[in-house]
């Protein structure tokens, strides 16, 4: 059994025990939150998906970790203009694990 969530502009595939990086969400470390923007579950042969979101479906976390990940590095350059801009960029995460899917 699998589904399909959206949290931080993005979309998961998610299972039970699967533990993932997500945007960072403001919550306490080993707290559980729900996820409410489900967009399909499916079990097996059945599939259901929403219209944009299933009405009543919800996939429970814990949080597991909060952090940063590596760094990204920006680097411009326009030639024979003497111009050049260095930039780096660290985004927060949120680490959660799937606790369960209804």
């Amino acid at each position: 059994m699998y589904a399909v969530v959206k949290t931080g502009g993005k979309q998961y595939k998610v299972a039970v025990g699967e533990k993932l990086k997500v945007e960072q969400i403001p919550a306490e470390l080993d707290s559980q939150i729900e996820l409410n923007e489900v967009l399909m579950i499916a079990d097996g042969e059945a599939v259901k998906v929403g219209m944009p979101f299933i009405e009543g479906a919800k996939v429970t976390a814990k949080v597991v970790a909060h952090g940063r990940h590596d760094k990204v590095r920006i680097f411009k350059m326009r030639r024979r203009k003497h111009y050049q801009k260095r930039q780096g960029h660290r985004q927060n995460f949120t680490q959660i694990e799937i606790v369960a899917i209804a």
